[in-house]
């Protein structure tokens, strides 16, 4: 029977995540660890997190509709290779032994908190750097966006960051655009990601339950947020 703490716990880890996605990234540094610190297995934890901050990107993405809406031309694009990237990072995931994954996840944890902490920069420069709206290296951006649909799909800590990296070298376009564009691909990496851990991974679903809606929250919140901070933030 789950304990009101334990509930209470993922409900608020999963709003917080929900709302760090959409502002800036990283909000797996959050919601991963609840679901261990309840009593997961790290695995386990990882494909429920997976699962349950996926509403999230649903709310921050309707968030950022007009921005999308108003130049689809590069969701367009991107999404079939994000998607295709999650589906093998999907795969591999759930071919890792939990033993081995035990071993790597805190060098992933390393890895994610290092794109947070550079996520101010990288925002920054994309403000400096010519916004003609542009695109450099179409192959670049593709290998790129494939390798990051495929990190999003066997860990995602630290994913918006990393869209944000990617898209700010390749594409010369605003900030608030790459925001947008950033939100819509991780969703669509946490849709693969979601379908197959849903049909072959280890989920807990009640807790699911719990942090699902949370998260949907947290996104729409984060969202509006975002558009409203200065873009020097």
């Amino acid at each position: 029977m789950p304990q009101p703490a334990d509930l209470a716990l993922i409900a608020g880890a999963g709003f917080l995540a929900g709302g760090i996605n959409a502002v800036a990234g990283g909000g797996s540094l959050v919601s991963f660890p609840a679901l261990i610190a309840i009593g997961l297995p790290r695995l386990s934890a990882n494909v429920t997190n997976t699962v349950s901050i996926f509403p999230g990107y649903v709310g921050g993405t309707f968030g950022y509709r007009r921005e999308l809406a108003a130049d689809p031309a590069d969701l367009t694009r991107l999404a079939p290779i994000a998607m295709a990237g999650a589906a093998v990072g999907s795969a591999v995931l759930l071919a890792t032994s939990s033993r081995i994954f035990d071993t790597i996840v805190p060098f992933l944890v390393v890895l994610a908190s290092v794109l947070l902490v550079l996520q101010p920069r990288i925002q920054r420069w994309v403000l400096t750097r010519p916004q003609d709206g542009f695109t450099r290296s179409p192959a670049a951006i593709g290998v790129s966006t494939f390798a990051a649909g495929a990190y999003g799909a066997y860990f995602g800590g630290g994913l918006g960051v990393l869209l944000l990296a990617v898209l700010g070298v390749f594409l010369h376009s605003g900030l608030q655009h790459i925001n947008a564009l950033k939100g819509a691909l991780s969703l669509v990496i946490n849709l693969i990601a979601l379908v197959v851990f849903a049909l072959f991974g280890p989920v807990h679903w009640w807790m699911v339950a719990v942090m699902a809606p949370m998260s949907l929250l947290g996104g729409w919140s984060g969202s509006h947020v975002a558009r409203r901070l200065p873009a020097s933030v």
